[in-house]
């Protein structure tokens, strides 16, 4: 089974785009589910992964992230820059950076 990440990597248009969304939905009902059981600290990241747990500091995270790395086109991690131009995969690299990037 593909990972969040591996679902962001590939996306190349409006189809992939909304399986990406949907797996970003589910991994967030996942993780509440997971905390309402066991709750992590209020100081890292919650059972799933999540650094942004609300709508404000999902978007703001996003935003520095786009704002940091020209919307992943430079960065620390070369690796992980995007390379190419197609808006659907950076939107979707957008949303994964709500979800992780502090």
């Amino acid at each position: 089974m593909k990972d969040l990440h591996e679902f962001a990597e590939s996306v190349v248009d409006q189809d992939t785009f909304l399986i990406f969304v949907r797996e970003l939905c589910n991994d967030r009902e996942r993780s509440i589910k997971r905390e309402s059981k066991s709750p992590s600290s209020p100081y890292e990241a919650d059972a799933g992964s999540w650094e942004n747990t609300t709508i404000e500091t999902f978007f703001e995270s996003a935003v520095a992230w786009a704002e940091d790395s020209s919307f992943g086109t430079k960065g620390t991690f070369p690796e992980h820059e995007l390379k190419d131009n197609n808006p659907w995969r950076s939107f979707a690299e957008f949303l994964m950076a709500g979800k992780v990037y502090e």
